[in-house]
């Protein structure tokens, strides 16, 4: 059930502000620990076994009174659910590991746009031309789309850069350049599988308005389904330890704060206020990126775009 007021809207917005920053914070340090050579596979598996194991007494406890019945229909639809959302994780973790979290917070401005387009599409969203709300939707999609392209494509003169970015040769910066619109595709697919996971994601809430129990069978079936993949593709035995490193408090942070409390506290945004309230705060993503990338990864801001 939906509740509308001043101070509720407002603990619905910080909510959703430290979401951006728990998920922009999770994006930085994953790129780093990719950097020092930790699978993009094991990572999502382990993460997604750690939320299982966390959420799995959380949801008994919250919903053990009022839990509707495991049917045959609501498990598929978790399936699903946990299928799409294994494929974001593919995608975006491939994306950052080409170019950078402030790309991937960029690129992120498409969710929105998406999904308002898939929310009209399926009638979950009215779209009246007259209306100045539609309108502000419709040229606000447009401007998504148009600043996803000029990030990926466009490169100005830098404006802030790390000082040991002057010493990157000219077949490197090629490189990057190269990655970069690899990693641009990426994030693109990422965002088109985001909307389409934000949308189905709030309809199945409002079907089965227990957010943690929905929470944890999203990360169950990401659990298997991740554990699936990582035997297909990482066969190297040594990726799968687990070093008191980078990597495992990347993994930690991911499964507590990525998988639990990001997944779940939108879960709850999306039974409050609906996908596209939840996707509108991606933007926010990209200010939060840019100084984290800077100052942390030693990351280059071009006038259009960041290396």
């Amino acid at each position: 059930m939906r509740v509308s007021s001043p101070l509720w809207d407002a603990v619905v917005f910080a909510v959703m502000v430290m979401v951006e920053c728990a998920s922009i914070g999770l994006t930085t340090l994953s790129k780093a620990a990719m950097s020092g050579g930790m699978s993009s596979f094991i990572f999502i598996m382990y993460s997604y076994a750690l939320a299982t194991l966390i959420l799995l007494p959380a949801a008994f406890f919250f919903h053990r009174a009022n839990l509707h019945p495991m049917t045959f229909s609501f498990l598929c639809k978790m399936f699903l659910l946990g299928l799409i959302g294994y494929l974001m994780q593919i995608f975006a973790y491939t994306g950052i590991n080409y170019s950078s979290p402030t790309l991937a917070a960029a690129m992120s401005n498409l969710i929105p746009a998406f999904t308002f387009i898939i929310a009209v599409l399926f009638r979950m969203e009215n779209l009246y031309w007259k209306s100045s709300s539609s309108l502000a939707k419709s040229i606000g999609t447009i401007v998504s789309v148009s600043g996803a392209f000029i990030v990926t494509l466009y490169k100005g003169p830098p404006i802030m850069m790390d000082l040991s970015s002057f010493k990157s040769s000219n077949w490197i910066l090629l490189s990057s350049q190269s990655n970069w619109v690899i990693g641009g595709f990426f994030f693109a697919a990422d965002a088109m599988l985001s909307a389409i996971w934000h949308n189905f994601q709030a309809a199945v809430v409002k079907e089965y308005p227990e957010e943690l129990t929905l929470t944890f069978f999203y990360s169950f079936f990401g659990t298997i389904l991740s554990a699936i993949g990582s035997l297909i593709a990482e066969r190297d035995k040594s990726a799968w330890r687990l070093k008191p490193d980078l990597a495992l408090i990347t993994i930690v942070y991911s499964g507590m704060l990525g998988y639990g409390f990001c997944v779940g506290a939108m879960t709850w945004a999306f039974h409050q206020k609906g996908p596209l309230y939840v996707a509108m705060f991606r933007p926010l993503g990209i200010v939060i990126a840019v100084v984290m990338g800077v100052l942390l990864l030693g990351d280059t801001f071009y006038l259009g775009r960041f290396d």
